[in-house]
């Protein structure tokens, strides 16, 4: 049975995509990804996932509405949410969307690691 920690990505940037899921895999983490998050109940039901990247660009309804519908669901409310983007005003973003945490794009690797590690270990 596979007792990794999973970590869901909302992002439609494809080359950020692929250099997270490199660095999270390395570390331990499984990967798991959707472009869109016009489906995030669907996508976050099905997978159960202990921790969620969301990009504020993505496409369909946009981050902040994703993660409105998330916090708002009895069921997943309790999964942090970290939002990754590259607004200026990416602190007053994430409040308003009612993300747990935030990572403003351009990122470092370690400081990727360790924001999920300080909600995952």
């Amino acid at each position: 049975m596979d007792n990794r920690k999973k970590i869901l990505i909302f992002e439609d940037d494809v080359s950020i995509l692929e250099i997270v899921t490199i660095i999270l895999e390395d570390a331990g983490y499984h990967i798991a990804i959707s472009e869109t998050s016009h489906d995030i109940i669907e996508k976050v039901a099905e997978l159960t996932p202990d921790l969620i990247l969301m990009d504020n660009w993505i496409p369909d309804i946009g981050g902040k509405e994703a993660t409105k519908l998330l916090k708002q669901h009895p069921l997943f409310q309790h999964i942090p949410v970290i939002y990754v983007t590259a607004n200026s005003d990416i602190a007053s973003l994430a409040a308003d969307a009612g993300a747990d945490d935030y990572l403003a794009k351009p990122f470092d690797l370690e400081d990727l690691e360790n924001i999920v590690a300080k909600y995952l270990e």
